[in-house]
């Protein structure tokens, strides 16, 4: 079997991981029901994955950088991508796109189940790995680039954004599907809202919000 070969076996057994991960969780789903979906061995997936921990940290590390090429392509194709609203509504799209991105970011039990609870796991290695709040570099760049007010507490800021992004992944667990307006308008509500709140008077630099994004995903940073 040729390496590309290799590659698209590979890519084929994380597509099913993820799609069964999601359907059935962690616990319920078999590296045997993760061939059978991906059209495999289980001798194939040990071939590229010691366990089904290590197959899951890799869709882990995949879904996170597939989720952060995303949201740069749609920031980079919006002219207003550079505004904080308009920046922020396309990282939510990019995000709501992926299921078990979804679930990555809320750690979503459900989905994860035991691997949770397991010394190590990789949730706790990024905890461990980070020395401030993820988003609170974001607002500080963007303040020194002149795209957010810069008399705002930056931590706070950065709280309520991560806030949002949650409450938008568990709303559908607490409110009924009918009393929740469609997601698109819900966007541009969050768009207009953190454009107003956070949008200097002098409409900012969105240039400058554009490169601060360039410059953290240069560093590898969302």
């Amino acid at each position: 079997m040729t390496t590309s070969e290799n590659e698209l076996r590979k890519q084929r057994i994380l597509d099913a991981a993820a799609a069964l991960f999601v359907q059935y969780g962690y616990d319920k789903t078999t590296v045997s029901d993760i061939a059978r979906r991906a059209g495999v061995s289980k001798g194939a997936i040990y071939l590229h994955f010691d366990s089904k921990d290590a197959l899951l940290e890799a869709l882990f590390l995949r879904e996170t950088q597939r989720y952060t090429q995303k949201w740069g392509e749609l920031l980079e194709a919006d002219p207003d991508g550079g505004r904080i609203g308009p920046m922020y509504k396309n990282i939510l799209i990019a995000l709501m796109d992926s299921p078990f991105m979804s679930a990555i970011f809320s750690q979503d039990n459900r989905v994860f189940g035991t691997y949770l609870r397991k010394p190590d796991n990789i949730f706790q290695k990024m905890r461990s790995a980070q020395t401030e709040q993820p988003r609170y570099r974001f607002v500080m760049m963007m303040q020194e680039a002149g795209a957010i007010r810069p008399e705002l507490d930056p931590a706070v800021v950065a709280h309520i954004m991560t806030m949002l992004s949650y409450s938008l992944i568990v709303i559908g667990d607490i409110l009924e599907p009918r009393f929740i307006p469609p997601l698109e308008d819900v966007f541009d509500g969050i768009a207009d809202m953190l454009d107003r709140a956070l949008t200097p008077k002098d409409g900012g630099n969105p240039e400058a919000g554009k490169e601060v994004i360039r410059q953290l995903q240069a560093g590898g940073q969302q």
